[in-house]
């Protein structure tokens, strides 16, 4: 069993910065990839960004070169550094691990407001 838990939501300026983070329990984590998945409010989720086990990363177009992931496998923890946020960010914001299943923290709310 896996729980993650996410943290560094809030409320930001379009512009502004953000770093999530997803810390895990369990033993599987190193061999996991670990994803940011988001959803915006009235929309379905959708996928943000995953980073495998040796660290390859895959990013939505919408997200490339404002976001980062990057992952600590001896903290356990998984990180999204978001910049250049715009209004279409908010969104609640979850993180997941996937091995030989799939597991979901229960979300962050990210908003972008003036």
């Amino acid at each position: 069993q896996v729980q993650l838990v996410e943290s560094g939501g809030g409320l930001v300026q379009p512009g502004g910065s953000l770093r999530l983070s997803c810390a895990a329990s369990g033993n599987i984590f190193s061999f996991s990839v670990m994803g940011w998945y988001r959803q915006p409010p009235g929309k379905q989720r959708e996928l943000v960004a995953t980073i495998t086990s040796g660290g390859s990363t895959n990013y939505a177009d919408s997200v490339k070169g404002r976001f980062t992931i990057s992952r600590d496998n001896a903290k356990n923890t998984v990180y999204l550094q978001m910049t250049t946020l715009k209004f279409e960010d908010t969104a609640v914001y979850y993180c997941a691990s996937t091995w030989t299943t799939t597991y979901w923290g229960p979300g962050t709310q990210v908003t972008v407001s003036s």
